[in-house]
């Protein structure tokens, strides 16, 4: 991971398709609304091969804690259950959640933004996050 993207807070800009990527997941309607109105905050740090992501926001904050290509537990912002793996290709991060659906996150850091492609079925969800200055 290229270190410039690293300890770089990214916001919310611009999100397509959350709202179905959620309602398949089978979250209820009152998170999927409260998740769509919020534009969260994401960070990502290493520290001696240990990542951490941290996602802050008004409503909730979650943060998860890995070593590249190991299985671990998490348990999702919206309260879901799933064992996940974190692989790394050049600057894309790719999270692969398995639970009740499998779910990947491929989540591609710049200098200037991280592009989220979540996918689940036959769902694409695209959010963009830019730098924080």
């Amino acid at each position: 991971m290229n270190p410039s993207v690293l300890e770089k807070r990214y916001k919310l800009q611009s999100s397509e398709n959350f709202d179905d990527y959620m309602k398949a997941l089978g979250v209820g309607l009152m998170t999927r609304k409260m998740g769509s109105s919020l534009s969260p905050v994401v960070e990502l740090t290493e520290n001696n091969g240990v990542y951490t992501l941290k996602t802050s926001s008004a409503f909730k904050n979650s943060e998860i804690k890995f070593k590249l290509n190991q299985e671990f537990d998490e348990e999702t912002i919206d309260g879901r259950q799933v064992k996940s793996v974190c692989t790394l290709e050049g600057n894309k991060l790719i999270q692969i959640q398995k639970g009740e659906k499998e779910t990947t996150i491929e989540r591609e850091f710049t200098p200037t933004e991280m592009k989220a492609i979540m996918k689940v079925d036959d769902i694409v969800c695209t959010r963009v996050y830019k730098v924080q200055e």
